[in-house]
């Protein structure tokens, strides 16, 4: 049984061995050694160098001291075994044993590889040798076989290598085999003991490459190059040249050529490179991002990759793939990766990637070896954005969670149904019916049903015929879990799912409550109808649009004088003449458009007798709606108000009899005063002049008095003129003559509080006039009346001081003082002007100060009511 090729070693276990291991080419160039050959040859043999640079002893145990035995040792054959007595000839003597392995190649064109392993020979081995190959000393020539046997077997080697094998002398080819004539298209045994002048004289090509070999292995012993050859009728072949030069000696120069085909190697060549390209270009064109990962590290990505990452390939090549891993967003437990790899050789999920800004990104991930059989190979993780479509389910939960959140909160009950039952209620569905969500899941919803058979929640064959997104609204007793039995008005709408499965979802509003405020507002009106028909007082309800009568009781056809049956639908102008009707629709229009209660009293002459209406407007609306509607109630105050009249009348009789006794008796006492001083200023005459002031002054305020007891109310402006003006005429014995001018000179009237003060202020200006006048002339006193006021002139004769300015006297308790004092300053003005010989004082007042009497046609009440008088 063939001994199985140890070549295919890992590199830690390669170098671990105890064996000197070394690895080479078919070109005798050196792959790999352990550290167990450097410690035999005491120095390490670097990789890349050749065979021929190392001792003879080691060339012969690798069997590179005999090229063709080597190229002959087929993978199916027994190691090649050699043994030398010395490594070196500075190195002790021991005996050295080697076998030589090559591997089987899945491509013939493919370079062949060695395995040299070598050994300290036991003293038994030392002295046997291999028939194929034998290196031993002269003790042990005996033991050689004939050279005929060799030479057999050396040539069934040659003639059964697929490579064309040739030795040449100088430029003589002395030996080939059959296989290097067959290349070259030439007889048997034509080439042999022919120059190479004239075997290579039908290509230039290969002439050219021979040369440059001769001249290469006399610089060196080895030579390697490949050519092409172009046999007549046939496709090119290619072909790769190996020699190697026999001893040192140039002349003549001793080659071993070996010619092996690689024509299938360079197609197979040309399919990988242009499948490499293939390769290439998909993973760079590819819209996925890829990634070869080995060991946990990303060995190559692709574009995509980088740009759904943000990051370079180059930073992404030798970076571990957990790196890229969001572990915020990942969670969830991890399954075993590793393991599901390896049992099933590929895996599939969802998971977030942190780009090179931070940000996360959720992708698509796909892994798979690449050698089901070897996990270490690696494996391809391929990654698909699906970014969008997750955040979109989040949203989709979120809004889910939110709608959820948001009918939990809803006073009405929200129930729906899958094809097992009741799958899911909010809050008030579950207070309603007095129960938890647990309590009826998988349930009918007819477990809250009456026994009812035609029960909407038990007699369903309505929802047959609801299309997607209809509903089906009704009414009906729902029992809870407690036993309370109350009524509800519900729609139930069909919605279809995936697979246009029927989803129902009922909407549900407790209305036991309404159905009894119902039931009370109903008996409430007609209590209220039955009230306001037998209400002594006049209602009715007018329509806001026409002002049209809607509704009146029996006691409104008082006010409208009219049957309440016949002014039904009827407007104000239908109803009450052209007059009365123009002041209710303006009334009704006023409170209509303020939207608030209105307050009217109307008063009218009805066969003689004044009857007065008490009338209330009230608009009725809905909270931020207009008006629809208009209730007027209306009293009959006629009684009220003239017992309200007599017993005014009577407290204003009692008050004036008061009044004018106690204003008779301030002025008696006055006037006594004013006595008791003119006696005094008799007796001391030089007090006299100051006396006579003060005694104008009060006989002044007592004329006020004087004339209070006979009116009531304020007092006339031009009967205090009158008495003031006769009052200093009696006192100073000089006539004062008196003008009224202006047509309503005797309807101003003084205010209570300003009498007095006007009174002092006259009879300080009459007394001046007197005083400072000239002559005996009479004093003139003018009363002109206006329509903005009252103006009073005092003329006399006399003359002012040069630069007299009135405003620049001070206040004081006599004279002009006084007046400046007494004078209203909003509603009075005094001035003094020389005019010719006399000086003229003016008094101009104005309202507030006095007042107008007028005789208007609507009376302000003192509660601030309307009165407004209907014409009959």
């Amino acid at each position: 049984m063939p001994t199985p090729s140890p070549l295919h070693v890992d590199d830690a276990w390669f170098d671990l061995v105890p064996l000197a291991m070394l690895e080479f080419s078919e070109h005798g160039r050196v792959l790999r050694t352990n550290s167990a050959l450097s410690a035999l040859l005491g120095y390490a043999i670097p990789a890349g160098s050749t065979l021929g640079d190392t001792p003879q002893a080691l060339q012969r145990l690798c069997g590179w001291d005999s090229p063709l035995t080597l190229l002959a040792l087929g993978p199916e054959d027994g190691p090649l075994q050699s043994q030398v007595n010395q490594l070196r000839p500075d190195t002790a003597a021991v005996n050295l044993l080697s076998h030589v392995w090559t591997q089987a190649q899945s491509n013939q064109n493919a370079n062949r590889r060695f395995l040299c392993a070598i050994k300290e020979a036991p003293r038994a081995e030392a002295t046997t040798s291999t028939p194929t190959s034998s290196i031993t000393s002269d003790a042990d020539a005996a033991a050689l076989p004939d050279q005929t046997q060799l030479l057999h077997e050396l040539s069934t080697i040659l003639e059964s290598t697929p490579a064309g094998i040739a030795y040449l002398r100088g430029d003589l080819l002395v030996r080939c085999n059959r296989r290097l004539e067959r290349m070259l298209d030439q007889p048997p045994g034509s080439m042999a003991g022919q120059h190479l002048a004239s075997l290579l004289a039908s290509d230039p090509r290969i002439d050219r490459v021979v040369t440059e070999m001769a001249t290469e292995l006399v610089r060196s012993e080895q030579f390697a190059s490949e050519l092409e050859i172009v046999m007549p009728g046939q496709t090119p072949r290619y072909y790769a040249l190996s020699a190697r030069r026999i001893g040192d000696s140039v002349d003549p120069l001793e080659v071993i050529a070996v010619l092996s085909d690689i024509t299938d190697i360079r197609m197979q060549q040309a399919q990988l490179q242009a499948l490499g390209r293939d390769r290439d270009l998909m993973f760079s064109l590819s819209g996925v991002g890829i990634a070869f990962v080995k060991d946990d590290l990303i060995q190559s990505a692709n574009p995509a990759l980088s740009h759904l990452v943000g990051d370079d390939s180059a930073n992404l090549t030798g970076r571990s793939l957990l790196s890229m891993y969001a572990p915020q967003a990942n969670s969830n437990p991890d399954p075993d990766i590793t393991g599901m790899l390896r049992s099933l050789g590929h895996w599939q999920g969802e998971r977030a990637l942190i780009t090179r800004d931070g940000s996360t990104l959720w992708a698509e991930v796909a892994l798979r070896l690449v050698n089901p059989q070897q996990a270490s190979d690696g494996f391809i993780a391929s990654f698909v954005n699906v970014d969008d479509r997750h955040r979109a389910e989040q949203n989709l939960t979120l809004q889910s969670d939110r709608t959820r959140a948001i009918l939990d909160s809803v006073f009405v009950g929200i129930v729906t149904l899958d094809p097992q039952g009741i799958a899911w209620m909010n809050r008030s569905a579950r207070r309603m019916f007095a129960g938890d969500l647990a309590d009826f899941v998988g349930q009918p919803l007819s477990t809250v049903a009456t026994s009812d058979l035609d029960h909407p929640f038990r007699f369903t064959d309505y929802l047959d015929d609801l299309l997607d997104g209809q509903s089906h609204t009704f009414e009906c007793q729902v029992v809870g879990r407690d036993g309370r039995v109350f009524w509800v008005v519900g729609n139930a709408v069909v919605t279809l799912g995936e697979f246009n499965q029927r989803h129902i979802t009922y909407a549900l509003l407790d209305i036991d409550r309404r159905r009894q405020a119902e039931a009370q507002s109903v008996e409430a009106q007609a209590t209220l109808q039955r009230i306001i028909a037998m209400a002594p007082m006049a209602i009715t309800l007018i329509d806001s649009k026409q002002l049209t009568l809607v509704q009146a009781n029996q006691a409104a056809s008082a006010f409208m004088n009219m049957e309440p049956v016949k002014a039904l639908g009827k407007t104000p102008e239908a109803i009450f003449n052209t007059d009365r009707a123009r002041i209710l629709r303006a009334d009704m229009q006023h409170a209509l458009d303020s939207g608030q209660s209105v307050h009217r009293e109307y008063s009218r002459n009805q066969n003689g007798i004044n009857q007065v209406w008490d009338v209330n407007y009230l608009p009725l609306a809905r909270e931020g709606e207009s008006a629809d509607q208009l209730l007027l109630v209306a009293s009959d105050i006629t009684e009220q108000r003239a017992a309200e009249q007599a017993r005014l009348d009577a407290a204003i009789s009692q008050r004036e009899m008061l009044v004018k006794e106690v204003h008779h008796r301030i002025k008696n006492n006055l006037q006594g005063v004013a006595g008791l001083l003119q006696q005094i200023a008799a007796r001391k005459p030089e007090v006299a002049s100051a006396i006579s002031e003060v005694v104008g002054q009060v006989q002044a305020i007592a004329q006020v008095y004087g004339l209070q007891v006979g009116s009531g109310g304020p007092l006339r402006l031009k009967l205090v003129v009158e008495a003031i003006a006769a009052s200093v005429q009696r006192t100073f014995t000089r006539q004062i003559s008196l003008v009224v001018e202006g047509q309503h000179a005797g309807d101003w009237q003084l205010p209570e509080a300003e009498s007095i003060p006007i009174a002092l202020c006259l009879n300080e200006l009459l007394t001046n006039a007197h005083k400072h006048g000239i002559g005996s002339a009479p004093v003139i006193c003018t009363l002109l009346s206006g329509d903005q006021g009252v103006s009073i002139k005092i003329r006399g004769l006399g003359q002012l001081p040069p630069g007299f300015n009135v405003e620049r006297v001070p206040g004081g308790v006599s004279g002009l003082g006084l007046v400046r004092a007494l004078l209203p300053r909003r509603s009075a003005k005094l001035t003094l002007t020389q005019e010719g010989d006399e000086v003229v004082t003016c008094v101009n007042l104005s309202p507030p100060g006095i007042i107008l009497i007028q005789h208007p046609l609507v009376l302000g009440e003192p509660t601030g009511q309307q009165t407004t008088l209907w014409p009959q």
